[in-house]
Order: structure tokens, then sequence, then C-alpha cells
């Protein structure tokens, strides 16, 4: 059972418990934060002192007062308010990430919410009731405040929610469940809103899928190297040793033991003197991704267990600041879109060799009869396009900012949209290694199956259960939808190596 303290969670954890859905539990010392916390709060409603959140308004009304009699109306105001999200909802699972991530926040104890409060998500996280947030509307800065107050709904009993397969209301799956909706007290509606775990859910789903994408990108280039007839001396230990890079060595080392025991790659002056760059370079190309994938679970681990809220409590001390601002996260998303869209890039190149016939010796776009049947010739297309579409959408959502709240909140991060970006890169690349395991698979089959390396042998025959031969032109759309469900769906079961 994973147990969330505010400090120590984990990616490895989060996909356990995101994939996985056993029951979570918080620790019993964190909730003594929790309840310490908010002992500051209310002494401050019950001395009437004057303090951002808590007894005021939100934004450019922070300098309204409020009367302690409608300090529980404030939140709930607040959260319908900001329910402005719009768009089509995040994947379920993000969804049940943000409930996770906020969770783990508020068990710090800096945020000056109700034990109870964090029971209630906890009941919903374990329930599997996951809020249908949209995913357009947030700016990254105070925090994810649209998605996240579509998330509080739910705490109310208000909003919808995704629940058995089902999209109902809230209050329906509540009901079913025997819990009861949650009325917000002070602090407690800004407590959830005002944090990042929109954007950190979606870039921590993202890293999951696109680190899964990275491994298989490592493999599948290494059968496009067999069905090429590519030169190992390219990724020879020495060569990668003297670059420094140690990711790029990884990769090296990955190729030459994917590929160890395989008779179809060739040695310098064999066949050529050199490949092309997207052969010889994937050690360079591909490890130049690790190390960004390597940058942004740094950053993901560091914002998972973080404070992200506004105003935060140390001891009695209520602080206002700027925890909030996405910047971090927005910068690391932007990143890693650059990152798996050049993994696209060099994939599409590689299908390129694979069915042009003036780059190989090939049937030409492995067309069972050329001529009277085009084979993969489109499925290059289909790859262009995506890594064309990805080239629009790796510009840098981070270098733009609008102000709001007349002007209060006048720089933002737009780290959401990052991150919903990076994701949508993520699904494109993925079809495009999708399109190039088929051109491969191709490839090999023409070379001579009995030649392949034992690894790369294994993947074709599970591959061939779904995807057959083109032994004759077919709608190949489906082709590349089931072999991009597999490559998402089964996690790759990558050895270690050392390089």
């Amino acid at each position: 059972m994973l147990s969330l303290d505010g400090q120590s969670l984990q990616i490895e954890d989060i996909k356990k418990a995101l994939y996985e859905k056993g029951k979570i539990s918080v620790s019993a010392t964190s909730l003594k934060k929790v309840e310490e916390s908010r002992k500051a709060v209310e002494q401050i409603v019950a001395e009437g002192r004057v303090v951002y959140g808590i007894n005021t308004g939100f934004g450019k009304f922070s300098d309204v007062l409020i009367d302690k009699e409608d300090v529980e109306e404030l939140q709930q105001h607040l959260i319908h308010s900001h329910a402005c999200g719009v768009g089509e909802p995040f994947p379920e699972i993000v969804s049940r990430a943000m409930i996770l991530l906020r969770i783990n926040a508020l068990l710090k104890g800096y945020s000056g919410v109700r034990p109870r409060l964090v029971q209630q998500l906890l009941d919903l996280l374990n329930a599997n009731i996951h809020p249908v947030v949209p995913q357009q509307g947030s700016l990254g800065a105070s925090g994810d405040l649209a998605p996240l107050a579509h998330l509080a709904l739910t705490v109310m009993g208000e909003g919808e929610v995704f629940y058995k397969k089902e999209i109902v209301p809230a209050s329906t799956a509540l009901m079913k469940e025997n819990m009861e909706p949650l009325t917000l007290t002070a602090k407690e509606g800004l407590a959830l809103i005002n944090g990042t775990q929109a954007m950190t859910a979606m870039g921590v789903v993202a890293y999951i899928e696109a680190e899964n994408a990275a491994y298989y990108a490592d493999f599948i280039s290494s059968i496009t190297i067999e069905g090429l007839r590519g030169i190992m001396d390219a990724f020879d230990e020495d060569i990668h040793r003297a670059r420094g890079y140690h990711e790029q060595s990884e990769v090296a080392a990955r190729v030459r033991n994917y590929l160890q025991d395989s008779r179809l790659t060739t040695k310098q002056g064999e066949l050529r003197v050199q490949d092309a760059y997207s052969i010889r370079c994937i050690p360079q190309v591909h490890g130049a991704t690790w190390q960004t994938l390597h940058y942004v679970k740094d950053k993901l681990e560091i914002e998972i267990n973080a404070a992200t809220d506004n105003p935060l409590i140390f001891n009695g001390k209520v602080i206002s600041g700027g925890n909030f601002h996405g910047q971090p996260i927005a910068l690391a998303m932007d990143f890693m879109k650059i990152a798996i869209a050049e993994i696209g890039n060099i994939s599409e190149r590689r299908v390129e060799r694979l069915v042009n016939p003036q780059l190989n010796d090939l049937p030409p776009f492995l067309s069972p009869e050329p001529g009277l049947q085009s084979g993969a010739m489109i499925m290059q297309y289909t790859a262009a396009s995506l890594v064309s579409e990805n080239k629009t959408l790796a510009h840098p959502a981070s270098v733009d900012s609008i102000p709001s709240s007349a002007n209060q909140e006048d720089h933002v991060s737009m780290g959401t949209i990052a991150a919903r970006h990076v994701y949508q890169i993520i699904k494109n690349t993925r079809k495009v290694l999708a399109i190039e395991a088929i051109c491969a698979m191709e490839a090999v089959e023409h070379r001579g199956v009995e030649h392949m390396a034992s690894s790369t042998y294994k993947f074709l025959t599970k591959a061939r259960k779904f995807i057959p031969p083109i032994t004759k032109d077919r709608m190949f759309s489906k082709d590349i939808e089931d072999m991009d469900h597999w490559l998402r769906d089964t996690p790759f079961q990558y050895r270690k190596v050392t390089s």
C-alpha cells in the first residue's frame, strides 16, 4: 500500500497508484502537521485578523475584508466562480493523478485545511471517483485555478465525475459510495485550487508514456538497422566514451545489446563505409532526448512533493508568496516537447530510408507488387504529417504571458498548455514509431528473419500476432493504431546494460 506523507512521493509510486489502483493511505505524522496548521487558520478567523485568502477576497479583491460569518460562503463562491474550464476533459488517469498530488501537497502541513478535507480526497481516490476536468482555461499561475476548481467541485458533491467507466454527476457517485459532500470552510477552497497539480499531473502521465516510448525508440531503431543492414561500428563503445555523454553511451550499449547476435548487421566497408545520420547518429540523438527526460523527471519529482498554494502557514506565521507559479514545470514541459518531437523526426527519416527505393535495395515502398500495389508509401506520408504537426506543437508555451486579475497577476507560466501539448506530441511520436516498426518488420522479413537477433525476432513474433505481413494492400490505419496501442499499453521490458 502506498502511504503519502507529502515528502517522498516518486514517479514510480505514482505509476503504481495510477495503473494498479491499489489502496492509498496517508501518514499519521503528516496528518498531525495538517491539524496544527489548521489551528492557525481557526485562530485567525476567531481573532478577526486580516489575512489573504482566509478572510479577504482573491486576486485584485485581496484588499476586500470578508466578515467572519461569510468566510464559509466565500469558499463556495470561490470554487463556483473559478470552475470556468472548457474543452475536452483531461484523460481520467490524469484526473486521478491530480487528486493524488493534491493530497500529497496538503499533507506537507502548510495549507491550513482540516484533516477531514484530506480524508475526503483520499476517499475519492480509493473509491475511484475522478473529477471530469476540462483541459483548457489555466494560465499556470496562480496555479491551475480553473482545472482544480473542477476537482474541488467533486469534494462538494457537485460537477461531474468518471465513475465505473461512465461520466455521472458527482452527487450520484458519492451517494453510491456512501460518501457525504463536504462543505468547505475558511482557506480550504483556496488551498484546493491554488497549486500546480493539473500541469504536474499531466506532466507526470506524459513523462511515464514518454519514457516508455523512448525505450521503444531505441529498440525499434535496432530492427531498422537490421532491415537496412546497418553498420555497427558507429555504436562502438570507444566512440561514445570519447564524447562523454552518459545517456549517449547507454543508447549505444542498448543497441549493441539488442543486436549482439544478429547476422543482418554489417561492418564498416563490408557493404558501405558509412550509414546516413538517422542510423549512425541514433545514440547521439536519442541520448540527448534521454538527457532531457532525466531533467524533466528531476523537476517533476521536486514539484510533486512541493507546497504550491498561497498563502502558506509556518508555525502560525502566514506568508503570501508565489509558489503557485508554474514556471519550473512550464519550462520542463517545453523542453520535453522538443526532445520527444526529435525522436519522431529521426524515426520518420528512418521510415523514409526503409521505403525509398533510391536509398535501399528493398522492394520499392516495401510493396508486394510495386506499381500495382503501393505498399507502405502512404504510411511515410502519415509519419511526415505527424512530425510536421509536432513542430507546431513544440513551440514553447512558456515564452507567452497574458496579465490577469486587473494586472495583479501580471506574469503567468502557461505551464498547463505546455503539458497538454507535450502529451499530444508523445501520442503523435508513438504513432511514428509504430509506422517505423511496421516498415522495419517488413524489411527484416525480406532479408530473412532467421538472421535476426534473438531479441528483435522475439518482438517480431509477438507483433505478427496482430500485424500481419504486407502481402496485399489493405487499410493500414488499423495496423498503425494497433501497433500504437501495443507500444502504449505494454511496458518495455528493457535490459539495463553498462555503457
